[in-house]
């Protein structure tokens, strides 16, 4: 179901935040034209066919048109294109966009039904406006990566945070803008920036701390929600998650053979005030099986746990099969693409004839001749360099 089928949107965006938010509305069936300058997407050159995996990551269910707008004429080009659009996304430093003639006031004056998503780092303006932000800045300055970080170690672990969770909100705020719109016939702007995005992301621990204006210990989370992760007698891992409610605690003790826990931590407060010496504890104890030997233990007990799954361990969870996670696109030029699904379902289907990520400049033609350049222009665009 194409719920978002009558949406056209130009991603102008380049790296995660601006091209992953416009997948996001592309996954839910919005026509999304991916504005690309000569060299394409910076995420396409980090391999030399310039289709990287960080590249097709954010870019799916995209079409490309290579155009420089820096150019005076493809800059003509593009603002005819946005005489048709809906919501034109972008992720840069502020004042990028004007000096290249992009801005929101330049676009809403050729379009005042635009919805127009500007993301920076750090907001427009401010003492850090004009430095350059991406995701491990983000997670340092808001907070988040003191969350999970101890220690000196200088290499940066996990996924990136900061920019998909910013591409998450500003994706959010388009689709309100839009619902607005459908009443107001006015186009808005939409500012996100990664630095309030992943602040705000981190809520429980920045809650805490505004309620007891008091450090939050770093393992306070895992002792309030009585989570572990434990390893097991053949080296892999498994995570569990008790939360508050008795029963799950019980059963827990159940399964390590462990009676007397059951007394001495009754109650949800002992747990949490004792949570380091359980921890330590339960690491000597699920060292003594392999975790093949835990799981129906732990099943039978309907204690809340779940193998700590690598990624090539993934397609072969029983639970993962059974949701259909992993996709197939075929590309006419790139062969099979595998992606993961669109983890939203609406009336039970998430099927929207998902494209896969485009080679640079794949529909430029098809775009140009949709929006009524004459074949005539478009070989003179080609012919200048600028398509």
């Amino acid at each position: 179901m194409k719920l978002l089928h009558d949406i056209r949107v130009l991603d102008l965006g380049g790296f995660i935040t601006g091209p992953y938010t416009a997948m996001l509305l592309a996954d839910f069936g919005a026509d999304v034209v991916k504005v690309e300058r000569p060299g394409g997407d910076p995420f396409r050159a980090l391999r030399d066919d310039l289709y990287s995996p960080q590249f097709q990551a954010h870019n799916r269910n995209k079409r490309s048109l290579l155009l420089d707008y820096a150019h005076a004429e493809g800059l003509e080009v593009l603002k005819e294109l946005v005489r048709a659009t809906d919501v034109l996304v972008l992720n840069s430093r502020p004042g990028v966009p004007e000096k290249l003639g992009i801005g929101y006031e330049a676009m809403r004056e050729i379009n005042p039904r635009l919805v127009y998503c500007s993301i920076t780092g750090f907001g427009p303006d401010g003492p850090y406006a004009d430095r350059p932000a991406f995701d491990n800045v983000g997670q340092a300055l808001s907070g988040w990566m003191s969350r999970y970080r101890q220690g000196d170690e200088p290499r940066t672990i996990g996924p990136a945070i900061a920019d998909p969770v910013t591409g998450y909100y500003a994706a959010m705020g388009v689709l309100s803008a839009l619902h607005e719109r459908d009443r107001s016939g006015k186009g808005h702007l939409v500012e996100v920036n990664m630095l309030e995005a992943t602040l705000s992301f981190g809520t429980e621990a920045m809650s805490h701390y505004l309620a007891t204006g008091k450090p939050v210990p770093i393992y306070l989370r895992g002792a309030n929600s009585q989570a572990y992760n434990l390893t097991c007698r053949d080296g892999k891992r498994i995570g569990l998650h008790m939360s508050s409610p008795d029963k799950f605690w019980q059963s827990l003790c159940r399964v390590i053979d462990r009676a007397d826990w059951a007394e001495k931590y009754a109650g949800r407060a002992a747990r949490v005030r004792d949570y380091e010496a359980i921890a330590f504890e339960l690491k000597d104890i699920f060292r003594t099986r392999t975790r093949e030997e835990w799981i129906p233990l732990l099943e039978r007990e309907d204690v809340p746990f779940a193998p700590e799954h690598e990624l090539q361990e993934l397609e072969g969870d029983p639970q993962i099969r059974h949701l259909d996670v992993f996709h197939d696109l075929q590309h006419p030029e790139k062969g099979t693409v595998r992606t993961t699904h669109r983890p939203v379902h609406v009336d039970a289907s998430r099927d929207v004839d998902f494209r896969p990520p485009p080679v640079l400049g794949e529909h430029t033609d098809e775009v140009l001749r949709e929006a009524g350049l004459a074949p005539a222009r478009i070989a003179r665009l080609r012919e200048l360099g600028i398509v």
